[in-house]
């Protein structure tokens, strides 16, 4: 069981906030939009479902599960453009970008 000081999506929307991105809420994920560019957020777990849509995503989970999930997005490989971000409960974090294609 963790102890977590801070939920994720709030960890989230921090960390674009942070970025100068203007973040809002839309359903269960975030809008964070910078100038030309609208990266989707959602707080992720290894077994969720992966979105099909969007051209950036960004997803946030505990860092203990960056790998599963990065080896769980590549091995599926979406048509759009990815990251992970690990966080930790003191608000630090990690960001994972997606593989260059060959």
């Amino acid at each position: 069981m963790r102890a977590v000081t801070k939920p994720r999506d709030e960890q989230a929307r921090s960390i674009f906030a942070d970025l100068g991105y203007d973040v809002t809420a839309r359903g269960s994920e975030l809008l964070a939009e910078r100038k030309w560019r609208v990266v989707h957020v959602t707080t992720f777990e290894p077994d969720d479902d992966t979105p099909e849509s969007g051209k950036y995503r960004c997803f946030v989970t505990w860092e203990e599960d960056v790998e599963a999930v990065e080896r769980r997005l590549s091995r599926e490989d979406p048509e759009y453009e990815w990251a992970v971000i690990g966080v930790v409960e003191d608000g630090d974090y990690e960001v994972v970008r997606a593989p260059e294609a060959t």
